[in-house]
């Protein structure tokens, strides 16, 4: 008979090869780097929004750029304590930096604003008054 959760067979066996902390910490790196910066796209009749999560990163740290139909929004963190006297078993700092791109058109690039609050920074890009048509069709008389 075959088992309907193959892949839990798979993890347990794993947890008990490499321990369970090991391969945690491993998922923890692989997943984490893919998904440093989350990111909405809205749209509407006036505009594009961007939302992306950027918890713990100071404004200042933040650069975002339009260029070329293409937004970058990056960021760096370097978050250092310093505690004397202790003997960390295990410490982890929070310092790296993340960057994410996207192809934008039909942007009108001298209104674009940007807000920064509670982690989140929200992009607001308005969208040109005419945008040209991708294609023209021509009549045949």
């Amino acid at each position: 008979m075959f088992e309907l959760t193959p892949f839990r067979k798979r993890r347990d066996m794993m947890n008990s090869l490499l321990g369970g902390d090991m391969l945690k910490e491993f998922n923890d790196f692989w997943y984490g780097a893919a998904l440093n910066m989350k990111a909405d796209i809205k749209e509407n009749n006036k505009e594009y929004i961007v939302e992306a999560e950027l918890p713990g990163v100071k404004k200042e740290n933040i650069n975002v750029e339009l260029k070329d139909h293409t937004l970058t929004i990056a960021a760096t963190q370097d978050e250092e304590t310093k505690d004397e006297g202790i003997n960390y078993v295990r410490r982890e700092r929070r310092t790296g930096s993340v960057s994410r791109s996207f192809y934008v058109e039909n942007v009108d690039q001298e209104g674009v604003k940007a807000d920064y609050k509670d982690g989140i920074l929200k992009i607001m890009l308005p969208k040109l008054k005419e945008t040209p048509p991708d294609k023209y069709q021509v009549k045949i008389d």
